[in-house]
């Protein structure tokens, strides 16, 4: 069984792959251009000794093989921080089939536009794109959360009065050529951006134009004749520094109101988190000891202790921030009744005390942190007849309704609709990161592979074809392997199910910074669960 300092290295292993974007032959040609990279410019851009968050790691990440890959889904996206103000930057990698956009590249920055309008943080963008990627443009042009939709968030965020500014450090073609135009600032770097509807090369064969590039859309052409874009600079540093210059003046936010005191350490040692957790997925521990190695002091104030004990509630602080922590307990527990509960399942008393809790943070203005390590509700007669539906019900209502801003981790085990009931993607949480011993799945490798050769062998019967015991193994475990690929935390976070894999020790940063992001949209809405039964 591997430890989590393998998982960690590997985690590590990867990240680094990641950031070499298309390649160091690529990247050699890029900067040769007098570019920064994707990366360099935002290193470039934000404050220096300032955290940043990155989300979006891992998208696409072995997706696209056969168009030779898409690593970081051609962009890199975070949240950071400019001129002393939070922001969402969001920087097209060109050495990435030169930034076109790919299906998950779509995904990947309507994420990050939502991440803005949901916070009201400003967003950058640094272009350098060559705009959707032709061979799969059915996959990314016409529909809802296509490319699209980036232009109608843009025009969202202008209403919502999201300061949006944005780059051209690079090719800036057909559709894409409007999100830039759509922002409130459009700078250009000359010589290396351009913007057009139309490339010579199109222009020429629509209607026998001859024209370069450069003339037709240009820097000097849009600072000077078409006024299309504000000014131009000579590089990529004089055009970031004006970016600087421009966050540096904007105003301040109203804030939402969230408490905050001073930080303080945990008392415990968040390291120790890497001995108390266990890699097998199977073996029972105490959360609350990782919950004790997370917030401020150690201290964590325990909602209703002695009841629902496979769900722990209660209030503590995160880098100084109040927080409501809803986590899965992990060890075997004893209900009120006497009777033994499984760690990891969510009984009837666990979720309605989940819930109240989740109600009485929504009434206190109290961002509510979810750890997720969770196989499912209870099943069988008992429980059905104890109105586990009704509980869950109540349960995901009250969470589905919270106008608190969510933060949501998977610790471990993230299992049908105990990941939903948890707060899982579907449920809006404002940022969702897996740990490096995460696994997310409608069940858990060894169930879903033993049922799927049940139907299987059942199909076969019906047919009249007999199997063996070996076959019967041999059919079990290329079904395990495959499912169990599926359960990787990369498998969620290339598809965006999850904003990134993390070492458990990047977990206050996240939730400390994505309290301050909510903190700039104030609560508009009313919380009102609707319909529940008692």
């Amino acid at each position: 069984m591997l430890k989590i300092e393998d998982l960690l290295k590997e985690l590590t292993e990867r990240y680094e792959k990641l950031k070499l974007g298309g390649g160091t032959k690529k990247i050699q040609a890029h900067k040769a251009k007098g570019k920064l990279t994707a990366r360099e410019r935002i290193e470039y851009l934000v404050d220096k000794d300032a955290e940043f968050v990155e989300f979006g790691t891992f998208a696409g990440d072995g997706m696209y093989e056969e168009e030779g890959g898409c690593p970081n889904g051609g962009c890199v996206c975070g949240i950071g921080y400019v001129s002393g103000k939070m922001c969402v930057i969001v920087s097209n990698d060109a050495t990435v089939k030169a930034g076109a956009w790919f299906p998950i590249s779509a995904k990947k920055n309507l994420r990050a536009q939502e991440i803005a309008m949901e916070n009201r943080l400003p967003i950058i963008y640094l272009v350098d794109s060559a705009g959707v990627y032709l061979p799969m443009q059915a996959e990314v042009f016409p529909d809802k959360e296509h490319f699209g939709r980036i232009f109608r968030n843009n025009a969202h965020m202008s209403s919502m009065g999201i300061p949006q500014v944005a780059a051209i450090m690079g090719s800036c073609v057909a559709g894409g050529a409007y999100l830039p135009i759509m922002s409130d600032y459009a700078l250009i770097v000359e010589g290396s951006g351009s913007v057009f509807l139309a490339g010579s090369y199109l222009v020429k064969s629509s209607i026998g134009e001859d024209i370069d590039n450069e003339t037709l859309g240009g820097a000097t052409t849009h600072c000077e004749i078409s006024g299309v874009t504000d000014n131009k600079f000579p590089n990529d540093e004089a055009c970031l520094d004006e970016i600087r210059k421009i966050f540096d003046k904007m105003g301040h936010f109203d804030a939402a109101g969230f408490d905050r005191k001073e930080a303080v350490l945990p008392a415990k040692d968040p390291k120790e988190i890497y001995s108390i957790l266990p890699t097998d997925r199977t073996k029972p521990y105490d959360m609350l000891e990782i919950i004790e190695r997370i917030v401020d002091n150690s201290e964590f104030d325990q909602y209703k202790k002695g009841y629902g004990q496979t769900i722990l509630c209660g209030l503590a602080r995160i880098n100084g921030w109040a927080v409501g922590i809803v986590a899965n307990q992990r060890k075997i527990v004893k209900s009120k009744k006497g009777e033994m509960q499984m760690g990891g399942v969510i009984y009837s008393d666990s979720a309605d005390k989940a819930a109240r809790f989740i109600m009485n943070c929504n009434q206190q203005k109290i961002p509510l942190v979810f750890l997720q390590d969770v196989t499912g509700f209870m099943v069988g007669s008992r429980s059905e007849h104890g109105g586990i539906i009704k509980d869950g019900a109540k349960m995901v209502n009250a969470m589905a309704n919270s106008v608190v801003p969510k933060f949501t981790f998977i610790v471990g085990n993230s299992y049908g609709a105990g990941n939903y009931a948890m707060c899982g993607k579907a449920y809006d949480p404002r940022l969702i990161y897996s740990w490096v011993t995460g696994q997310m799945a409608v069940m858990s490798g060894a169930s879903a592979a033993k049922t799927l050769v049940q139907i299987q062998t059942a199909t076969l019967k019906s047919k009249g074809i007999t199997i063996g015991e070996a076959e019967e193994k041999e059919l079990l475990d290329k079904i395990t392997d495959r499912y169990n690929s599926q359960l990787s935390p990369y498998y969620a976070a290339s598809n965006l199910w999850v904003d990134g894999v993390i070492d458990p020790l990047e977990t206050r940063k996240i939730i400390s910074m994505g309290i301050e992001a909510a903190n700039h949209a104030p609560i508009s809405k009313r919380y009102n669960v609707g319909v529940i039964q008692t």
